[in-house]
């Protein structure tokens, strides 16, 4: 559409930049992410300029238009900048004169590139996260349906992968709602420092031009401005910030990615893979093979790498711009895109990729010790201090081992044998159900508990 875009600073210059320099100094090929962003900070900075007098009110309405005209032609694959164009900003004021003219080169007055470019990424992300924050409710809701169906099934519970006590599956599904509880609430702390303008803090140390900041941050929805220009232009905090935060999303995907591969395996059978979320083997016809929670498993280190990235970029920076911060957008994008990514597959995961087994559920919980505390709780009821119920429990526990015995098969009389406490409603009390149903303590297992939590779950989603 164009010749290439002469540089804002070549006329400083006596030749060209070496090719493969030129193609290693330039952003275009990923920062064209930010140009729709970067279209809404002109046209805010243009509405400001005439504002203030720095320009006339016609001349704003060119620059308006011009904007507007690119916006189309991107939006119709018209405009494809190039590599020459080295990046997205000098890019769009390069066709911007193409488009008004000498006018067009009245953008940039009164603003840097450092400036430009840390509003066009705060915009972004603050875009980013909205959406991220919306998948994560999707997510807390897949994993409410699937609580929901299954409130009174009860899944054996672990403790170092051994068998530990029994739980209500919803119990365990709305632990990871409160994982992604916090990742929203935590993303929507991360968001409040995102919202911030730097535009106008120029390339370090502010404008002579009188600027109205606070109308840029207005028109584009920023809540404050930087109070320090070096810090707007040179603060990625908000963007490390958003990564951690995005690792510790990957974190709880890969954990119940973790024990969904491990439910899924025949050893386990607690689920079955449907057919849309899974692939089969190229050579072992038999397969079924868990792909999704093994793919988000195996993505949540990159978003861990790409957090090491931008700490180790900034630590050595000194004050204000330097050219390492192009860097920063990378890293910040494929967290991004990966993290939606992985949100949207897991979703799916939970809404038809899997169906939870609730016989074969119902029977493991009925074929191991797990109830052996309930025993010793049994008796701490009747007086027992429990540390001598623990002892002697683990004393039955040992000789039902030794007779190749559970807890249930024991007799009346055999128990009784071990304490004159035990009565007949011993094998209620040790029944799976009712080892979950009496866990009824605030937070518990308990169905009670589990059905007063899905509500206030329920209510949370509605409300905020």
């Amino acid at each position: 559409m164009s010749s290439p875009a002469p540089k804002a600073w070549s006329q400083r210059f006596e030749s060209a930049l070496h090719p493969t320099i030129a193609v290693f100094n330039a952003s275009i090929g990923f920062d064209i992410a930010l140009i729709e962003h970067d279209l809404s900070g002109s046209e805010a900075h243009a509405k400001m300029l005439a504002k203030t007098g720095i320009i006339s009110d016609d001349e704003a309405a060119q620059l308006a238009a011009g904007l507007a005209q690119i916006r189309q032609e991107y939006q119709q694959g018209q405009f494809i900048p190039t590599i020459d164009d080295e990046d997205i900003h000098f890019a769009v004021e390069h066709r911007l004169v193409e488009i008004v003219g000498a006018v067009g080169k009245k953008l940039h007055t009164a603003r840097s590139r450092n400036d430009q470019v840390g509003t066009d990424i705060r915009l972004y992300l603050r875009e980013q996260i909205d959406v991220i924050r919306q998948q994560l409710r999707s997510f807390q809701q897949a994993l409410l349906n699937q609580a929901d169906r299954h409130l009174e099934t009860v899944i054996p519970g672990y403790t170092h992968l051994q068998r530990a006590q029994p739980l209500s599956l919803a119990h365990h599904l709305l632990a990871y709602v409160e994982m992604a509880q916090r990742d929203w609430e935590r993303l929507g702390e991360i968001r409040q420092r995102v919202n911030v303008s730097p535009l106008g803090c120029g390339a370090l140390a502010g404008t002579p031009f009188p600027i109205d900041r606070a109308y840029t941050a207005e028109l584009l929805g920023f809540d404050e401005i930087y109070r320090n220009s070096l810090d707007g232009v040179s603060d990625r905090d908000f963007a490390i910030e958003f990564t951690a935060a995005a690792s510790l999303i990957g974190v709880h995907l890969s954990r119940l990615s973790e024990e969904i591969i491990l439910w899924a395996s025949s050893e386990f059978s607690f689920v079955k893979l449907t057919d849309s979320c899974s692939t089969g083997s190229s050579i072992m016809p038999q397969k079924k093979n868990p792909d999704v929670p093994e793919l988000v498993r195996g993505k949540t280190g990159r978003v861990f790498g790409h957090l090491q990235s931008l700490l180790v970029m900034m630590k050595g920076l000194p004050m204000a711009y330097n050219k390492d911060l192009q860097e920063d957008k990378e890293p910040l994008f494929d967290t991004v895109q990966t993290v939606q990514g992985c949100l949207s597959a897991m979703t799916i995961l939970l809404q038809e990729g899997l169906e939870f087994q609730t016989e074969q559920l119902a029977m493991a919980v009925t074929t191991d010790f797990s109830n052996a505390t309930d025993v010793a709780d049994y008796l701490a009821a009747r007086g027992v201090p429990f540390r001598e119920a623990y002892n002697l429990v683990g004393q039955v526990v040992r000789q039902c081992l030794a007779a190749n015995k559970l807890l249930k098969d024991l007799t009346l009389a055999e128990w009784q044998q071990l304490h004159p406490a035990f009565e007949a409603d011993i094998y209620e009390a040790i029944a799976p159900h009712q080892v979950v149903a009496a866990r009824n303590s605030f937070g518990g297992t308990g169905f009670d508990q589990v059905r007063q939590a899905l509500s206030a779950a329920r209510q949370r989603l509605a409300t905020d």
